[in-house]
């Protein structure tokens, strides 16, 4: 799917589907982004000559979700928002350790109840007004308000008790108890300026695109479903400084045209996500890079536990087993990723093969089916379209229809398919995409983001009142509060095996994610595990 889940009582469908980027805004965006009221730019603009030319980029997910950070999942505005928007602290996008951004420093003692940040003289949002703690205390004032649900909260409530503003320049955060993971997770705060945002209607403007930071791009135009441009930021003096004097973000969807704008000898963009495996070797021989990053990208089967046979954990099973997910990474993915041998992949900290790893045994799930007392099932699978889930449709097909049970394959567009999970309508299995990486590493907040007794995707699977459900949320959430750093990664681990035992929302496959650039153009660039670009150290050759 569009990279979502949360750990938040359940929204209505209209406000999931605005933060998650599933409801795009396709209208114009408000008067108040005057920036963007004059009809879109070039999308193939790469004006100007030398350095201060302009760079342009292609990304393979939609610029029409959510651009409100405290809501956001989407990979596209998530992505921009990294080059607009500072959090006290940010994260290197691939090792995803922590260092000083509008904060001075990382503090020194992880496992203090109480952190002092004091912000970075002359740190101006793009509007040029000084960043001061206030900002800092209504962001999270929000984000910790009982009344108003963000999916930020999912990320900080079950810890952060309160932010206290010190002085101008300082600030207090008050820990319920030791917790190091937040270190990490402060990335996910982008702080906003209270003079622009507290104003009526303001986060609505955020959600259609408005963005004001402090970051080291500003941006210029947004233009929902073709482009969005950026220029760097004259005032900024943090750590990690634009190299491109202006950019432009292309939003192209569809695979053929995406690969087309990056090759070739017309190509009209430097660099390119969300590349499609079978034109790995035609990019490359083009003389473009083509890295991957493996994570947490994955595949997964979410099962609606009230529809029968489906409530039945054997039935879950066996439709796991049945899978043959050697062939589904060889022929759909060309090599490029792995079958789950737990919730988490692989290179994950805190993985552990789970007790439970469906191998491809069909005899097994059989026997399973047998046991349940299953005979003649038929099952539509609801899909979402994207494009390389639907090329592993056929090895599900394939393998369930070989057990005998008749498959029919129903790929819609993810927002349609959310939809109907929204509006609580009958379905019997979703085949979908997720991955979390894009909010860290931190295996808590993995698992929290989509287990836990109002989450959004228990609320799809109608399983949060099982008794193992049940016993599951409390061993999660006595995990979150244990202090001892080896306990706490065990228990997490123990719980995972739960969670491969009962299959409710489960990966099949975890992939590899594919970006390709000119490395006569750009140095610096590093293939990400999730979706979206970072180049706040990149540069051109």
């Amino acid at each position: 799917m569009r990279d979502v889940t949360d750990d938040m009582p359940a929204l209505h469908r209209r406000t999931f589907l605005k933060y998650t980027g599933a409801l795009g805004a396709s209208a114009a965006v408000t008067a108040s982004l005057s920036a963007c009221s004059s009809g879109p730019e070039s999308t193939n603009d790469t004006g100007g000559s030398g350095k201060n030319r302009t760079l342009t980029a292609v990304i393979g997910y939609g610029n029409d979700g959510s651009w409100d950070p405290m809501q956001t999942a989407s990979a596209f505005c998530m992505a921009a928002n990294n080059h607009i928007y500072e959090g006290l602290l940010d994260t290197d996008p691939i090792s995803r350790e922590p260092y000083a951004a509008l904060a001075t420093q990382v503090p020194g003692d992880p496992n203090s109840t109480s952190w002092k940040f004091t912000l970075r003289a002359g740190a101006t949002f793009h509007d040029g007004k000084p960043v001061t703690a206030d900002d800092v205390v209504f962001v999270f004032d929000r984000i910790l308000d009982p009344k108003t649900q963000t999916l930020a909260k999912g990320f900080f409530a079950s810890w952060l008790k309160e932010v206290r503003k010190i002085d101008a320049q300082n600030v207090e955060l008050v820990l319920k108890f030791p917790f190091p993971e937040g270190i990490s997770r402060l990335t996910l705060a982008k702080i906003m300026p209270k003079h622009v945002f507290s104003q009526p209607g303001a986060f609505d403007d955020a959600i259609r695109g408005k963005a004001i930071g402090s970051g080291p791009y500003r941006q210029t135009a947004h233009h929902p479903k073709s482009n969005t441009t950026f220029e760097a930021y004259a005032d900024y003096n943090g750590p990690r400084k634009a190299t491109f004097q202006k950019m432009n973000w292309l939003t192209i969807v569809d695979a053929a045209p995406r690969v087309a704008r990056i090759s070739g000898a017309s190509a009209g963009a430097q660099i390119a996500d969300n590349i499609p495996y079978a034109n790995i070797g035609q990019l490359k021989s083009g003389g473009l890079t083509v890295a991957g990053g493996a994570g947490m990208n994955n595949l997964f089967l979410m099962f609606n536990t009230k529809h029968k046979p489906f409530d039945d954990v054997r039935v879950r099973q066996a439709l796991h087993y049945a899978i043959d997910t050697e062939k589904m990474v060889e022929v759909a993915l060309k090599g490029h990723g792995k079958p789950s041998s737990s919730f988490l992949n692989e290179g994950n900290p805190s993985y552990r093969r789970a007790k439970t790893v469906y191998d491809y045994d069909p005899d097994k799930a059989k026997a399973l089916l047998k046991q349940a007392g299953v005979r003649g099932l038929k099952i539509d699978i609801l899909a979402v379209n994207v494009s390389w889930i639907v090329d592993c449709l056929p090895t599900i097909k394939a393998s369930w229809d070989a057990i005998g049970v008749k498959t029919t394959l129903n790929p819609q567009e993810t927002t349609a398919v959310f939809t109907k999970m929204d509006q609580k309508q009958d379905y019997q299995v979703v085949a979908a995409a997720s991955n979390p990486n894009q909010f860290g590493l931190d295996a808590d907040l993995i698992m929290h983001y989509n287990y836990g007794p109002t989450n959004l995707w228990m609320g799809y699977t109608r399983w949060a009142d099982n008794a193992v459900a049940k016993k599951l949320f409390k061993d999660m959430d006595a995990a979150t509060r244990e202090p001892d750093g080896d306990r706490k990664k065990t228990m997490i681990q123990d719980y995972i095996d739960v969670v491969a035992e009962q299959a409710v929302l489960y990966p099949v496959v975890h992939n590899e994610l594919m970006t390709a650039w000119d490395p006569n153009e750009l140095a610096g660039i590093r293939a990400q595990p999730y979706p979206g670009i970072n180049l706040l150290q990149a540069k051109w050759v």
